[in-house]
């Protein structure tokens, strides 16, 4: 290794910088990059989806920012049980999914969707919050509609939610952490069944909370220890919800149980490791917990835009979660998930529509305001994967300049 040669994350590669090595043989790559200067967006991309970090050599290219640095790393032993290989996925792979519907063709079926699912699940938190039975077959339904939007396609109904979202943690939450748990589903090639299952679990994640106290869930400043244990306790509540009813799978109450589980067992309520945790819960740690990061909880200050999470999920792969399943699950959702506001190299601000598989920091978006952050008289639509001149260049929070997306498309 020369002096001039850095170990970087794969967040701090820009176009000018040259990159030395990689952490994998470069004939594992798609295309020969070996000892080069990044050219483009394009080949930063196909670097991320194959490397979890790089070599840099300043004295060849561009420099990186020292944020990025990767500096007296340690070998850590307990990474071998976190990875559990990538022929999971291929197990797990029953279904090749195709959009069988446009964005825009599937957007007024999707408003309809949340509508009645928004609906269901209030519902059904004001009726435990009742001491009334818990209705799960009304949630299911809500599920299977759910899940048919997704397969059709995948955005639509998360875009109508980010749109929609209210000033509800308990009902956002929910219905925010089953779509993206369908997503994530349906890019993994689940069976329907599974991804409805998939969905379901994400529903009713926290179900349990209902059982806890309004005061101490919306608390702020420091918990006490008891607190902590009352909160902690809302997984084993909502297995005892869930182990009466016989048409809620095995897989769906494990999910739920396992929840807070993480891969270096710092999780709860088990302290289980990686290895010991179904995919599912696996799942459901990191979708919980992105959409935790992005939105505003009563005892919160600092909301995560959507690319921060996407960003702090994978400074915490190969440790809180599994390397590769966070890797998969960015795939699914895109560095820039459908709905974030974001800025254009040229000056110009957007909202995400839709993500392009193979082009992670090319999607599809939607042009909201000029270059002097007025706003377009016709909101023009355009795939970045067709612009090479255009590139995102920041991500803003929800609300920034003044926009009221929900104004944009419902």
């Amino acid at each position: 290794m020369v002096d001039t040669e850095i170990k970087i994350k794969l967040e701090g590669l820009q176009v000018g910088m040259f990159v030395s090595r990689v952490d994998r043989a470069w004939a594992e790559l798609p295309i020969n990059l070996e000892g080069v200067v990044i050219k483009n967006n394009d080949e930063i991309d196909m670097l991320r989806r194959y490397c979890q970090s790089v070599y840099v050599d300043s004295s060849k290219g561009k420099s990186p920012a020292a944020m990025y640095w990767i500096l007296n790393e340690k070998k850590d032993e307990s990474k071998k049980i976190i990875d559990r290989g990538k022929n999971e996925y291929d197990l797990l792979r029953k279904e090749h999914y195709q959009e069988t519907e446009t964005l825009d063709g599937e957007l007024d079926t999707a408003k309809e969707v949340y509508n009645e699912v928004e609906a269901r699940i209030s519902q059904t938190f004001e009726d435990l919050k009742q001491n009334k039975e818990l209705n799960i077959s009304a949630l299911k339904d809500a599920v299977n509609i759910t899940v048919n939007s997704v397969v059709r396609n995948p955005t639509a109904l998360k875009l109508v939610m980010e749109l929609q979202r209210s000033d509800n943690y308990s009902y956002n939450h929910a219905l925010s952490t089953s779509v993206w748990c369908a997503q994530f589903g349906r890019h993994l090639g689940l069976e329907k069944k599974s991804i409805s299952d998939l969905a379901l679990g994400g529903l009713i994640l926290d179900i349990g909370k209902t059982v806890i106290p309004d005061p101490l869930l919306s608390k702020k400043g420091r918990l006490s220890v008891d607190e902590i244990k009352k909160l902690r306790a809302h997984v084993d509540e909502a297995v005892k919800m869930l182990i009466v009813f016989d048409d809620v799978s095995h897989d769906v109450i494990r999910m739920i149980a396992t929840h807070h589980e993480r891969a270096d067992g710092s999780g709860y309520p088990q302290g289980l490791l990686n290895k010991d945790i179904p995919i599912y819960g696996r799942i459901a740690g990191i979708v919980d917990s992105f959409d935790a990061m992005t939105s505003k909880r009563p005892f919160t200050e600092r909301v995560l835009s959507p690319h921060e999470a996407i960003s702090q999920l994978y400074d915490l792969r190969g440790r809180l979660f599994q390397t590769d399943l966070v890797e998969q699950f960015i795939q699914a959702v895109g560095l820039y998930p459908t709905g974030s506001l974001v800025e254009l190299n040229s000056g110009e601000i957007a909202v995400v529509t839709a993500i392009n598989g193979l082009k992670r920091l090319k999607p599809t978006i939607m042009l909201i305001l000029d270059k002097d952050k007025l706003p377009y008289d016709d909101f023009k639509t355009i795939n970045l994967a067709e612009h090479d001149e255009l590139n995102v260049v920041k991500a803003h929070k929800h609300g920034a300049f003044g926009i009221q997306m929900d104004d944009l498309f419902l």
